[in-house]
């Protein structure tokens, strides 16, 4: 297949989504697809081959029979970019405008699996723009964050509560919806989920261990620093809060309505698990954690790439059968 990879975008992971799609090409390639490169810019523009891309609703994309859409954050994993292919009228991978959204939006995902009785970590929010504030009970250590944004960009830890304005403040500069959640004890788990909408498998549980010991956190440049955190498959974790990780990373998958693929986030104390987020378009290298889980579990980088599009074409054809 003819298969266009987006990479790039306006979002402060705009150098890593770079990162991201550089594998995936190599993947499709491998995987015997022919791949068309296609880069967005910071300034939002599309670029091929030197040119800049013309998108007209109901053409496709430069003649691909489907789209790898390779974007982190803001504008690219958000449902922005899902709807833009979706008028386009081309197959893509991951999930669609909904579930997408609903992910990228941390008040709105934990509020809907909340709702489903999914355990979680306590949370509060704030809307800077409508003035909506944090409700009281706030327990400290907690830790600030934009609300629909990734990579632990404008992350604060919050010891006490004359800390707290600091850092809702701090998040704010990227996003007016701000939330604050209550610091979770145990390690952190994460566990990949493949498949469609209605029969998502999970692979076996990784552990994150960081360089910075026990006193450090999973920010940026633990991330994105070589040698800034260690991922230990299997996680060393009991089997009973190790099929109960991949029990809830295949039930909010579902909720969520997510589809392809989506790495799920977890805090694991004992056996109690408690679930973070969904990322619906995590990073996607060879070496980051999503792949990685795969690798482990049997399945090549190459291979994971062809099973995407595939699962991204048959999702196509299935909803295009129905009338709208």
């Amino acid at each position: 297949m003819r298969v266009a990879v987006l990479a790039g975008g306006r979002s402060s992971e705009h150098d890593v989504s770079l990162d991201s799609g550089a594998s995936v090409r190599e993947g499709l390639t491998a995987a015997g697809h022919e791949v068309v490169p296609i880069e967005l810019a910071r300034d939002g523009t599309w670029w091929s081959a030197g040119e800049e891309v013309e998108l007209r609703p109901g053409r496709g994309l430069l003649g691909a029979d489907a789209v790898f859409p390779v974007l982190h954050g803001p504008f690219g994993e958000d449902g922005t970019v899902q709807g833009l292919l979706e008028l386009l009228d081309v197959p893509y991978v991951g999930s669609g405008v909904l579930a997408s959204a609903l992910c990228m939006d941390k008040i709105l995902f934990k509020d809907v699996m909340g709702r489903a009785g999914l355990p979680q970590v306590p949370y509060w929010w704030v809307d800077v723009n409508t003035r909506v504030e944090i409700g009281a009970g706030v327990t400290y250590p907690c830790w600030a964050k934009p609300a629909r944004l990734g990579s632990s960009v404008g992350i604060s830890r919050v010891d006490e509560p004359g800390e707290l304005q600091a850092a809702i403040e701090a998040a704010a500069a990227h996003d007016p919806r701000v939330i604050v959640e209550a610091s979770a004890t145990g390690i952190e788990v994460e566990c990949s989920v493949l498949g469609p909408s209605d029969a998502p498998v999970a692979s076996q549980p990784g552990e994150i261990m960081l360089a910075a010991g026990e006193d450090g956190w999973y920010d940026y440049e633990a991330k994105y620093t070589p040698g800034g955190m260690e991922l230990v498959v299997p996680a060393r974790i009991s089997d009973a809060a190790r099929e109960r990780v991949r029990e809830l990373a295949v039930t909010a998958y579902r909720i969520a309505g997510c589809s392809g693929l989506a790495r799920a986030d977890f805090f694991v104390d004992g056996d109690d698990v408690l679930l973070n987020e969904l990322n619906t378009m995590p990073g996607f290298t060879q070496t980051s954690v999503y792949g990685e889980l795969w690798a482990r579990d049997g399945v090549p980088y190459p291979e994971l790439c062809d099973r995407l599009v595939r699962i991204a074409v048959e999702r196509y054809e299935r909803e295009r059968a129905f009338r709208h």
